[in-house]
């Protein structure tokens, strides 16, 4: 990992990023128009090259600047953006997939953002609203933190009554109110993919208390809650899960419902970054 720190160091100077955000499918537009730097995931030693539409595949970091909103104050933190993540349906490990927070970890950061595209299980839930996320359910059938301990990084054994944080949850939905969005909160269950699961699965999965379903996410959270870090996650819902709308499932309706939903959800995260 150190040689992975140093090639950002070299590329990054004085940036000394203390927020994470990574950014799901169809959500990359976020990290554009901010004064960055940005390095490839191709380039940097230990990462892996993202291959889903939607993930441009690359760190943006940024300094304070001037908010590219009229009605936000000036941004005060430096912030390091994954724009597009890597999968273990494509074939990673998990220990790949989350390699990137705990790179995060080691150069600064304490809050990490962590957003995706997901289905609605709730069927109160529509396609293109945002939802927080409370907890979660991992239904991927392994754990990130298989393996041996890095006590450098976190305890053996960490506690997971918390893992959003409710502070944070509390600060995004102030932040919502203040931007008169109306935002959804709710349970995220992660599953392997990348099939879609089945109407079956989806009444499963509601009957255990979710209210979204993706396949993201998960492994993230349980590593930036291992390292200490604090973490917020949002959802924006694409689609309905299977047996809740008839039509077949696909990427690209993911791909054009979170384009729909990407203004609120800009105006949403710069205005929560701007209140940590």
């Amino acid at each position: 990992m150190q040689s992975t720190i140093d090639f950002i160091n070299q590329k990054i100077g004085n940036i000394k990023p203390e927020i994470g955000i990574i950014l799901g499918s169809g959500l990359g537009d976020f990290a554009q128009g901010f004064p960055s730097v940005c390095i490839p995931y191709s380039e940097i030693p230990g990462f892996e090259t993202s291959t889903v539409q939607g993930h441009a595949g690359q760190l943006v970091f940024t300094q304070p600047h001037a908010s590219l909103s009229s009605h936000l104050s000036p941004l005060t933190s430096h912030l390091v953006m994954m724009q597009g993540r890597y999968h273990f349906y494509e074939g990673h490990s998990m220990e790949k997939v989350v390699y990137p927070v705990k790179v995060m970890k080691k150069l600064g950061v304490k809050t990490l953002i962590i957003t995706n595209a997901a289905g609605a299980v709730n069927p109160g839930f529509k396609p293109a609203d945002l939802m927080l996320i409370t907890d979660h359910i991992n239904f991927m059938g392994t754990n990130p933190l298989i393996g041996e301990n890095d006590e450098a990084l976190g305890t053996r054994f960490p506690d997971m009554s918390e893992v959003y944080k409710k502070k944070l949850i509390d600060l995004a939905q102030k932040s919502a109110e203040e931007l008169e969005l109306e935002v959804r909160k709710g349970v995220y269950a992660a599953c392997s993919g990348p099939s879609y699961e089945t109407p079956a699965e989806i009444r499963m999965l509601k009957t255990m208390g979710a209210d979204a379903v993706g396949m993201s996410t998960v492994p993230e959270a349980i590593v930036a809650n291992y390292c200490g870090m604090d973490v917020l996650g949002i959802s924006c819902i694409s689609n309905y899960a299977a047996g809740i709308q008839e039509k077949p499932l696909s990427h690209q309706e993911v791909i054009e419902v979170t384009n729909i939903a990407k203004d609120k959800f800009k105006s949403l995260i710069l205005k929560i970054i701007e209140q940590i």
